[in-house]
Protein backbone atom coordinates (compact mmCIF):
# COMPACT_ATOMS: atom_id res chain seq x y z
CA UNK A 1 0.00 0.00 0.00
CA UNK A 2 1.74 3.35 -1.03
CA UNK A 3 2.52 5.49 1.83
CA UNK A 4 0.73 8.89 2.56
CA UNK A 5 2.44 11.97 3.31
CA UNK A 6 2.35 12.17 7.40
CA UNK A 7 1.84 15.54 8.17
CA UNK A 8 3.45 17.38 10.96
CA UNK A 9 3.28 20.67 12.47
CA UNK A 10 6.95 20.90 10.86
CA UNK A 11 6.34 19.64 7.49
CA UNK A 12 3.29 22.55 6.95
CA UNK A 13 5.00 25.09 5.48
CA UNK A 14 3.40 28.58 6.17
CA UNK A 15 1.65 30.81 3.65
CA UNK A 16 3.62 33.60 1.74
CA UNK A 17 2.48 36.86 -0.25
CA UNK A 18 0.55 35.98 -3.42
CA UNK A 19 -1.65 38.40 -4.87
CA UNK A 20 -5.34 38.12 -4.07
CA UNK A 21 -6.63 36.09 -6.63
CA UNK A 22 -10.39 37.31 -8.22
CA UNK A 23 -12.78 34.96 -7.01
CA UNK A 24 -14.24 35.37 -10.41
CA UNK A 25 -11.37 33.06 -11.42
CA UNK A 26 -11.13 30.69 -8.94
CA UNK A 27 -12.37 27.56 -9.17
CA UNK A 28 -13.10 24.06 -6.65
CA UNK A 29 -9.90 21.66 -7.95
CA UNK A 30 -11.10 19.33 -5.04
CA UNK A 31 -14.23 18.27 -2.82
CA UNK A 32 -14.06 15.84 0.11
CA UNK A 33 -16.88 15.40 1.58
CA UNK A 34 -18.37 18.83 2.47
CA UNK A 35 -14.81 20.42 2.36
CA UNK A 36 -13.75 21.74 -0.65
CA UNK A 37 -10.44 23.29 -1.85
CA UNK A 38 -10.15 25.70 -4.09
CA UNK A 39 -7.30 26.99 -6.70
CA UNK A 40 -6.06 29.89 -5.08
CA UNK A 41 -5.23 27.63 -1.62
CA UNK A 42 -3.43 25.26 -4.05
CA UNK A 43 -1.24 28.87 -5.85
CA UNK A 44 -0.56 29.78 -1.75
CA UNK A 45 1.01 26.69 -1.35
CA UNK A 46 2.90 26.61 -4.55
CA UNK A 47 3.70 30.53 -3.47
CA UNK A 48 5.86 29.17 -0.81
CA UNK A 49 7.69 26.18 -3.07
CA UNK A 50 8.52 29.48 -5.57
CA UNK A 51 9.51 32.07 -2.70
CA UNK A 52 11.71 29.75 -0.76
CA UNK A 53 14.40 29.71 -4.05
CA UNK A 54 13.05 26.17 -6.25
CA UNK A 55 12.46 26.25 -10.05
CA UNK A 56 9.48 26.20 -11.43
CA UNK A 57 7.94 22.63 -11.74
CA UNK A 58 3.95 22.47 -12.29
CA UNK A 59 3.88 18.53 -11.04
CA UNK A 60 4.92 19.94 -7.55
CA UNK A 61 1.24 21.03 -7.52
CA UNK A 62 0.20 17.36 -7.13
CA UNK A 63 2.03 17.06 -4.32
CA UNK A 64 0.47 19.78 -2.33
CA UNK A 65 -3.30 18.92 -3.51
CA UNK A 66 -2.45 15.62 -1.87
CA UNK A 67 -1.21 17.28 1.07
CA UNK A 68 -4.23 19.36 1.25
CA UNK A 69 -6.71 16.31 0.83
CA UNK A 70 -4.56 14.34 3.34
CA UNK A 71 -5.60 17.82 5.91
CA UNK A 72 -9.03 17.68 4.85
CA UNK A 73 -10.03 14.43 5.87
CA UNK A 74 -8.00 14.73 8.62
CA UNK A 75 -10.11 17.59 9.58
CA UNK A 76 -13.22 16.09 8.66
CA UNK A 77 -12.87 13.27 11.29
CA UNK A 78 -11.64 15.62 13.90
CA UNK A 79 -15.07 17.33 13.69
CA UNK A 80 -17.00 13.97 14.17
CA UNK A 81 -14.58 12.68 17.23
CA UNK A 82 -15.26 16.53 18.65
CA UNK A 83 -11.17 17.14 18.69
CA UNK A 84 -10.58 20.72 18.87
CA UNK A 85 -7.62 22.84 19.61
CA UNK A 86 -7.67 25.88 22.10
CA UNK A 87 -7.74 29.21 19.98
CA UNK A 88 -4.55 30.36 22.45
CA UNK A 89 -3.09 27.45 21.25
CA UNK A 90 -3.54 28.68 17.48
CA UNK A 91 -2.40 32.43 18.53
CA UNK A 92 0.71 30.49 19.69
CA UNK A 93 1.90 29.01 16.83
CA UNK A 94 0.51 31.93 14.79
CA UNK A 95 2.87 34.32 16.27
CA UNK A 96 5.77 31.43 16.31
CA UNK A 97 5.43 31.44 12.34
CA UNK A 98 5.33 34.90 12.24
CA UNK A 99 8.40 35.42 14.26
CA UNK A 100 10.40 33.11 12.05
CA UNK A 101 8.78 35.15 8.74
CA UNK A 102 10.26 38.75 10.25
CA UNK A 103 13.97 36.74 11.03
CA UNK A 104 13.76 35.23 7.41
CA UNK A 105 12.54 38.71 5.66
CA UNK A 106 15.25 41.03 8.02
CA UNK A 107 12.91 42.72 10.09
CA UNK A 108 8.98 43.38 10.30
CA UNK A 109 9.30 46.41 7.95
CA UNK A 110 10.96 44.14 4.98
CA UNK A 111 8.13 41.84 5.67
CA UNK A 112 5.18 44.31 5.39
CA UNK A 113 7.10 45.94 2.24
CA UNK A 114 7.25 42.15 0.53
CA UNK A 115 3.84 41.14 1.34
CA UNK A 116 2.07 44.63 0.55
CA UNK A 117 0.27 44.63 3.86
CA UNK A 118 0.81 44.85 7.76
CA UNK A 119 1.74 42.05 9.87
CA UNK A 120 -1.41 42.18 11.80
CA UNK A 121 -3.70 41.81 8.33
CA UNK A 122 -1.73 39.25 7.11
CA UNK A 123 -1.73 36.85 10.69
CA UNK A 124 -5.43 37.51 10.50
CA UNK A 125 -5.31 35.59 6.79
CA UNK A 126 -2.93 32.65 7.84
CA UNK A 127 -4.76 32.18 10.83
CA UNK A 128 -7.61 30.03 9.61
CA UNK A 129 -5.05 27.85 7.93
CA UNK A 130 -2.96 26.98 10.90
CA UNK A 131 -5.80 26.43 13.10
CA UNK A 132 -7.12 23.54 10.21
CA UNK A 133 -3.20 22.35 10.29
CA UNK A 134 -3.31 22.09 14.08
CA UNK A 135 -6.57 20.40 14.08
CA UNK A 136 -5.68 17.96 11.24
CA UNK A 137 -2.26 17.02 13.39
CA UNK A 138 -3.90 16.51 16.73
CA UNK A 139 -6.29 14.05 15.05
CA UNK A 140 -3.22 12.18 13.45
CA UNK A 141 -1.98 11.91 16.93
CA UNK A 142 -4.95 10.59 18.27
CA UNK A 143 -5.48 7.95 15.40
CA UNK A 144 -1.56 6.40 16.51
CA UNK A 145 -1.92 7.39 19.93
CA UNK A 146 -2.28 3.62 21.15
CA UNK A 147 0.21 2.26 18.34
CA UNK A 148 3.15 0.31 20.11
CA UNK A 149 5.97 -1.80 19.10
CA UNK A 150 6.66 -5.60 21.44
CA UNK A 151 9.99 -6.96 21.75
CA UNK A 152 8.69 -9.49 19.43
CA UNK A 153 7.61 -7.25 16.69
CA UNK A 154 11.11 -5.23 16.76
CA UNK A 155 12.85 -9.05 16.15
CA UNK A 156 10.68 -9.15 13.42
CA UNK A 157 11.86 -5.99 12.00
CA UNK A 158 15.59 -6.63 12.54
CA UNK A 159 14.67 -10.13 10.38
CA UNK A 160 13.72 -7.76 7.72
CA UNK A 161 17.08 -6.72 7.13
CA UNK A 162 19.39 -8.66 5.03
CA UNK A 163 22.68 -9.05 6.36
CA UNK A 164 24.56 -6.81 3.78
CA UNK A 165 22.08 -4.54 4.73
CA UNK A 166 22.02 -3.87 7.91
CA UNK A 167 23.02 -0.01 8.45
CA UNK A 168 26.10 1.36 9.28
CA UNK A 169 26.14 2.84 13.30
CA UNK A 170 28.64 5.76 13.38
CA UNK A 171 30.81 6.17 16.37
CA UNK A 172 28.55 7.07 19.15
CA UNK A 173 29.29 8.94 22.73
CA UNK A 174 27.53 9.28 25.76
CA UNK A 175 28.69 12.88 27.42
CA UNK A 176 27.27 13.79 30.55
CA UNK A 177 28.29 17.70 31.80
CA UNK A 178 27.94 19.99 34.50
CA UNK A 179 27.71 23.39 33.03
CA UNK A 180 28.85 26.16 35.43
CA UNK A 181 28.80 30.11 35.07
CA UNK A 182 30.20 32.94 37.20
CA UNK A 183 27.48 34.49 40.25
CA UNK A 184 28.32 37.70 39.65
CA UNK A 185 27.86 40.26 42.60
CA UNK A 186 25.35 43.22 43.25
CA UNK A 187 28.69 45.74 42.53
CA UNK A 188 29.07 43.23 39.05
CA UNK A 189 25.53 43.56 37.87
CA UNK A 190 25.45 47.30 38.43
CA UNK A 191 26.85 48.48 35.10
CA UNK A 192 23.92 46.64 33.44
CA UNK A 193 21.27 47.57 35.26
CA UNK A 194 22.39 51.58 34.81
CA UNK A 195 22.24 51.02 30.83
CA UNK A 196 18.91 49.10 30.89
CA UNK A 197 17.68 52.17 33.43
CA UNK A 198 19.05 54.65 31.31
CA UNK A 199 17.06 53.36 28.09
CA UNK A 200 13.58 52.75 29.69
CA UNK A 201 13.98 56.47 30.56
CA UNK A 202 14.85 57.47 27.12
CA UNK A 203 11.51 55.45 25.74
CA UNK A 204 9.90 57.29 28.84
CA UNK A 205 10.87 60.31 27.54
CA UNK A 206 9.21 59.74 24.03
CA UNK A 207 11.73 57.78 22.41
CA UNK A 208 10.57 54.72 19.85
CA UNK A 209 10.78 51.43 21.63
CA UNK A 210 11.19 49.28 18.83
CA UNK A 211 14.20 51.38 17.30
CA UNK A 212 15.77 51.15 20.78
CA UNK A 213 15.57 47.40 21.33
CA UNK A 214 16.88 46.65 17.81
CA UNK A 215 20.07 49.10 18.26
CA UNK A 216 20.81 47.93 22.40
CA UNK A 217 18.48 44.85 23.08
CA UNK A 218 20.87 41.61 23.98
CA UNK A 219 17.72 39.16 23.23
CA UNK A 220 18.65 37.27 19.84
CA UNK A 221 15.09 35.95 19.59
CA UNK A 222 13.28 39.58 19.71
CA UNK A 223 15.81 42.00 19.14
CA UNK A 224 15.79 42.09 15.26
CA UNK A 225 11.73 42.37 16.07
CA UNK A 226 11.97 45.66 17.85
CA UNK A 227 12.06 43.48 20.94
CA UNK A 228 7.97 41.91 19.82
CA UNK A 229 7.41 38.61 22.00
CA UNK A 230 4.25 37.87 19.92
CA UNK A 231 1.15 36.44 22.56
CA UNK A 232 2.34 33.68 25.48
CA UNK A 233 0.58 32.82 28.57
CA UNK A 234 1.50 32.95 31.88
CA UNK A 235 3.98 29.47 31.27
CA UNK A 236 5.52 30.99 28.31
CA UNK A 237 8.04 32.25 30.18
CA UNK A 238 10.36 32.69 33.66
CA UNK A 239 7.88 33.78 36.21
CA UNK A 240 9.40 37.79 37.16
CA UNK A 241 8.74 38.44 33.23
CA UNK A 242 4.96 36.47 33.32
CA UNK A 243 4.10 38.46 36.82
CA UNK A 244 4.81 41.82 35.25
CA UNK A 245 3.45 40.73 31.92
CA UNK A 246 -0.18 39.83 33.18
CA UNK A 247 0.35 42.97 36.26
CA UNK A 248 0.04 45.73 33.17
CA UNK A 249 -2.57 46.75 30.93
CA UNK A 250 -1.78 47.49 27.79
CA UNK A 251 0.92 50.55 27.15
CA UNK A 252 1.99 50.43 30.52
CA UNK A 253 5.83 49.94 30.92
CA UNK A 254 7.27 47.57 33.67
CA UNK A 255 10.23 48.87 35.89
CA UNK A 256 13.59 47.26 35.29
CA UNK A 257 13.81 43.86 37.03
CA UNK A 258 15.74 41.29 37.00
CA UNK A 259 15.41 37.29 35.69
CA UNK A 260 17.74 34.36 35.24
CA UNK A 261 18.80 35.68 31.83
CA UNK A 262 19.85 39.61 32.66
CA UNK A 263 17.85 42.71 33.58
CA UNK A 264 14.78 43.73 31.63
CA UNK A 265 11.74 46.16 31.26
CA UNK A 266 8.65 45.46 28.75
CA UNK A 267 6.11 47.27 27.57
CA UNK A 268 2.48 45.45 27.38
CA UNK A 269 1.17 45.81 23.35
CA UNK A 270 -2.23 43.86 23.46
CA UNK A 271 -4.11 41.44 25.97
CA UNK A 272 -6.35 38.85 25.20
CA UNK A 273 -7.98 36.78 27.94
CA UNK A 274 -4.92 34.35 29.41
CA UNK A 275 -2.59 35.42 26.55
CA UNK A 276 -0.85 38.76 26.38
CA UNK A 277 1.74 40.53 23.60
CA UNK A 278 4.76 42.35 25.22
CA UNK A 279 8.06 43.88 24.30
CA UNK A 280 11.19 43.96 26.23
CA UNK A 281 14.78 45.47 26.40
CA UNK A 282 16.98 42.82 27.93
CA UNK A 283 20.85 43.68 29.28
CA UNK A 284 22.87 40.97 30.41
CA UNK A 285 25.80 42.05 32.76
CA UNK A 286 29.06 40.64 31.76
CA UNK A 287 30.98 38.28 33.17
CA UNK A 288 34.16 39.86 34.61
CA UNK A 289 37.94 38.36 35.60
CA UNK A 290 36.82 38.22 39.11
CA UNK A 291 33.66 36.37 38.72
CA UNK A 292 35.90 33.66 36.72
CA UNK A 293 38.14 33.06 38.83
CA UNK A 294 35.35 32.23 41.69
CA UNK A 295 33.21 29.96 39.70
CA UNK A 296 36.84 28.47 38.22
CA UNK A 297 37.90 27.39 41.80
CA UNK A 298 34.18 26.18 42.79
CA UNK A 299 34.36 23.49 39.40
CA UNK A 300 38.00 22.40 40.47
CA UNK A 301 36.09 21.84 43.84
CA UNK A 302 33.74 19.61 42.29
CA UNK A 303 36.14 17.50 40.34
CA UNK A 304 38.09 17.36 42.99
CA UNK A 305 35.27 15.56 45.20
CA UNK A 306 34.54 13.40 41.94
CA UNK A 307 37.23 11.90 41.62
CA UNK A 308 37.65 11.59 45.62
CA UNK A 309 34.26 9.45 44.98
CA UNK A 310 32.62 12.26 47.87
CA UNK A 311 30.02 12.99 45.27
CA UNK A 312 28.72 11.23 42.22
CA UNK A 313 28.40 12.88 39.12
CA UNK A 314 24.94 12.47 38.86
CA UNK A 315 24.61 14.27 42.12
CA UNK A 316 26.84 16.83 41.38
CA UNK A 317 24.88 17.64 37.94
CA UNK A 318 21.98 17.79 39.82
CA UNK A 319 23.20 19.91 42.66
CA UNK A 320 25.32 22.50 40.73
CA UNK A 321 24.62 22.63 36.58
CA UNK A 322 23.13 25.65 35.31
CA UNK A 323 22.36 23.33 32.45
CA UNK A 324 18.81 22.78 33.05
CA UNK A 325 18.03 20.44 29.95
CA UNK A 326 20.66 17.69 31.42
CA UNK A 327 20.77 19.00 35.49
CA UNK A 328 18.31 16.11 36.69
CA UNK A 329 19.08 13.57 34.16
CA UNK A 330 22.08 12.70 35.70
CA UNK A 331 23.99 15.38 33.05
CA UNK A 332 23.78 13.34 30.44
CA UNK A 333 23.26 14.81 27.15
CA UNK A 334 20.71 14.36 24.81
CA UNK A 335 20.32 13.84 21.10
CA UNK A 336 17.19 13.14 18.76
CA UNK A 337 17.57 12.95 15.30
CA UNK A 338 14.72 12.60 12.60
CA UNK A 339 13.36 9.27 13.58
CA UNK A 340 14.66 8.22 17.06
CA UNK A 341 13.01 10.29 20.10
CA UNK A 342 15.50 11.19 22.76
CA UNK A 343 18.71 9.64 23.39
CA UNK A 344 21.80 9.38 25.31
CA UNK A 345 23.80 7.98 22.54
CA UNK A 346 25.04 10.85 20.28
CA UNK A 347 27.07 10.08 16.70
CA UNK A 348 30.61 11.85 16.89
CA UNK A 349 29.76 13.73 14.33
CA UNK A 350 26.58 15.47 16.32
CA UNK A 351 28.94 16.47 19.34
CA UNK A 352 30.23 19.96 19.30
CA UNK A 353 33.50 20.22 18.42
CA UNK A 354 34.63 21.92 21.33
CA UNK A 355 33.49 18.90 23.23
CA UNK A 356 34.63 16.33 20.79
CA UNK A 357 38.55 17.41 21.43
CA UNK A 358 38.18 16.70 25.17
CA UNK A 359 36.21 13.37 25.09
CA UNK A 360 37.95 11.93 21.87
CA UNK A 361 41.17 11.11 24.07
CA UNK A 362 39.35 10.15 27.29
CA UNK A 363 38.58 6.20 28.51
CA UNK A 364 34.79 5.24 29.42
CA UNK A 365 34.51 6.53 33.20
CA UNK A 366 36.39 9.27 32.69
CA UNK A 367 35.92 13.00 33.91
CA UNK A 368 37.69 15.79 32.61
CA UNK A 369 39.51 18.31 34.50
CA UNK A 370 37.11 21.89 34.24
CA UNK A 371 37.00 23.34 30.30
CA UNK A 372 36.83 27.14 30.01
CA UNK A 373 34.00 27.66 27.34
CA UNK A 374 31.25 30.32 26.12
CA UNK A 375 28.32 29.51 24.96
CA UNK A 376 27.28 29.85 21.01
CA UNK A 377 23.95 31.56 22.01
CA UNK A 378 24.66 34.09 23.99
CA UNK A 379 28.70 34.18 24.62
CA UNK A 380 28.49 33.63 28.52
CA UNK A 381 31.26 32.68 29.84
CA UNK A 382 32.50 29.73 32.21
CA UNK A 383 33.22 26.00 32.86
CA UNK A 384 32.78 22.67 32.09
CA UNK A 385 33.21 19.31 33.86
CA UNK A 386 32.92 16.49 30.82
CA UNK A 387 32.10 12.60 31.94
CA UNK A 388 32.16 9.83 28.81
CA UNK A 389 30.11 7.24 30.33
CA UNK A 390 30.90 5.39 27.17
CA UNK A 391 32.03 5.32 23.56
CA UNK A 392 30.79 2.82 20.88
CA UNK A 393 32.80 2.14 17.86
CA UNK A 394 31.83 2.01 14.15
CA UNK A 395 30.11 -1.12 13.83
CA UNK A 396 27.13 -2.76 11.53
CA UNK A 397 23.37 -2.76 13.12
CA UNK A 398 22.69 -5.21 15.64
CA UNK A 399 19.68 -5.97 17.66
CA UNK A 400 21.72 -6.13 20.88
CA UNK A 401 23.74 -3.02 20.84
CA UNK A 402 20.98 -0.90 18.95
CA UNK A 403 17.64 -1.86 20.17
CA UNK A 404 16.42 1.08 20.81
CA UNK A 405 17.48 2.70 17.30
CA UNK A 406 15.43 -0.17 16.19
CA UNK A 407 12.74 -0.35 18.53
CA UNK A 408 12.41 3.51 17.03
CA UNK A 409 11.93 2.65 13.51
CA UNK A 410 9.80 -0.28 13.47
CA UNK A 411 7.45 1.78 15.46
CA UNK A 412 7.57 4.61 13.10
CA UNK A 413 6.78 1.93 10.71
CA UNK A 414 4.00 0.72 12.45
CA UNK A 415 2.91 4.37 12.68
CA UNK A 416 2.83 5.13 9.12
CA UNK A 417 1.17 1.62 8.44
CA UNK A 418 -1.73 2.60 10.38
CA UNK A 419 -1.99 5.47 9.19
CA UNK A 420 -2.07 4.56 5.46
CA UNK A 421 -4.74 2.02 6.54
CA UNK A 422 -7.16 4.61 8.22
CA UNK A 423 -7.17 6.80 5.32
CA UNK A 424 -7.40 3.83 2.94
CA UNK A 425 -10.80 3.22 4.98
CA UNK A 426 -11.86 7.05 4.95
CA UNK A 427 -11.15 7.31 1.80
CA UNK A 428 -13.30 4.18 0.67
CA UNK A 429 -16.17 6.03 2.62
CA UNK A 430 -16.06 9.32 1.50
CA UNK A 431 -17.49 11.30 -1.46
CA UNK A 432 -14.17 13.07 -3.12
CA UNK A 433 -13.70 14.69 -6.58
CA UNK A 434 -10.91 15.87 -7.75
CA UNK A 435 -10.35 18.18 -11.16
CA UNK A 436 -9.47 17.26 -14.08
CA UNK A 437 -6.99 19.01 -14.41
CA UNK A 438 -4.83 16.49 -11.73
CA UNK A 439 -6.41 13.61 -13.12
CA UNK A 440 -2.72 12.49 -14.31
CA UNK A 441 -0.77 12.80 -11.05
CA UNK A 442 0.80 10.02 -9.64
CA UNK A 443 0.54 11.00 -6.24
CA UNK A 444 -3.78 11.86 -6.28
CA UNK A 445 -4.53 8.30 -7.92
CA UNK A 446 -5.55 6.58 -4.48
CA UNK A 447 -7.72 9.64 -3.90
CA UNK A 448 -9.17 8.71 -7.28
CA UNK A 449 -10.32 5.99 -6.46
CA UNK A 450 -14.17 5.03 -6.71
CA UNK A 451 -15.77 5.68 -3.53
CA UNK A 452 -18.84 4.07 -1.89
CA UNK A 453 -20.15 7.24 -0.25
CA UNK A 454 -22.68 9.45 -1.99
CA UNK A 455 -22.56 13.05 -2.47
Amino acid sequence: MKKLLIITSGLICLFLNTQAQNKNLDKIVAQLGNNIILLSELNQQYAQYLNSGNPEDDKVKCYFLQRLLTQKLLKQQAEIDSVYVEESDVDQEVDKRMRSQISRAGGQERLEQFLNRSVLQYKDEIRPEIKEQLIAYKMQQKITENVNVTPLEVKRYFETYKKDSLPDIPTEFEIGEIVLYPKLNKEEKQRAKDKIEALRLRVKAGEDFGFLAKSYSEDPGSAAEGGDLGFFDRAGMVKEFSAWSFKLKPGEMSPVFETEHGFHFLQVVERRGEQVNARHILIRPQTTPQSLERIKLQADTIYKNILDKKLPFAAAASLYSDNKDSQYNGGMLLYADEVTTRTTFIPADKVDPKVFLVVDTMHAGEVSKPVAFSSPETGKEGYKILYLKSKIAPHKGSLEQDYTKFKEKAQQEKVERSLSEWFEKRRENTYIKIDSEFTDCDELKIWNKPTTAKN
